[in-house]
């Protein structure tokens, strides 16, 4: 398999929560990366319950956890913000666990591309983090004075929302740590439009 390997970017953020039934999480310096995810993060675990993003099993069903991180663009988030007319949108908003920056086109990452860090850490992409209203909900909440944020967030974001991945290596990631990307090879699928 071909593949192109480029240090290129670094990490703006890197953030955790644990609060239940809240997306919203918050910066901290560096976080312990370990098979489950980020440790002390709510969405951090082998496995978790199936849901309407997975409408092929019966909700609840315990598969395995290809969500494990949530990584987005500093700046396809101030492209989103610039499009719904506010001035930011900040990485906990919507979830984030890693914010980066210099990636072009972060969310257009190929599904398998590897994001590996200095403290011994990768990441595998999985694909897309498809747009939703929750994190809406958490902007329309900062912006009290503006109407429409929670359902204007997934049709702004679409394309530029960023991309879920899993662990493949333990080890550390913290705020500023360079990014080396090694993206597959893709050829486009004959039978896809």
């Amino acid at each position: 398999m071909k593949l192109i390997e480029r240090k290129m970017g670094k990490v703006a953020q890197v953030l955790i929560g644990n609060i239940p039934d809240t997306l919203e999480k918050w910066p901290v310096d560096s976080c312990q990366i370990t098979f489950k995810g980020f440790s002390g993060d709510i969405h951090a675990g082998l496995t978790m319950k199936s849901g309407g993003r997975q409408p092929q099993y019966p909700k609840d069903t315990e598969i395995r956890n290809y969500r494990q991180v949530s990584i987005v663009s500093s700046e396809e988030l101030q492209s989103i913000a610039d499009s719904m007319g506010i001035d930011e949108i900040q990485p906990g908003w919507v979830g984030a666990n890693l914010a980066v920056k210099d990636i072009p086109h972060l969310t257009l990452l190929p599904p398998s591309t590897r994001m590996e860090f200095a403290g011994g850490a990768v990441l595998v992409v999985d694909g897309e983090n498809l747009p939703c209203v929750y994190p809406g909900k958490i902007i329309q909440q900062n912006f009290p004075a503006l109407k429409g944020l929670t359902e204007a967030f997934p049709q702004y974001s679409r394309g530029r929302r960023g991309v879920v991945a899993w662990v493949e290596r333990p080890g550390t990631i913290q705020t500023e740590n360079e990014i080396i990307l090694r993206v597959p090879h893709q050829e486009r699928w004959p039978l896809s439009s």
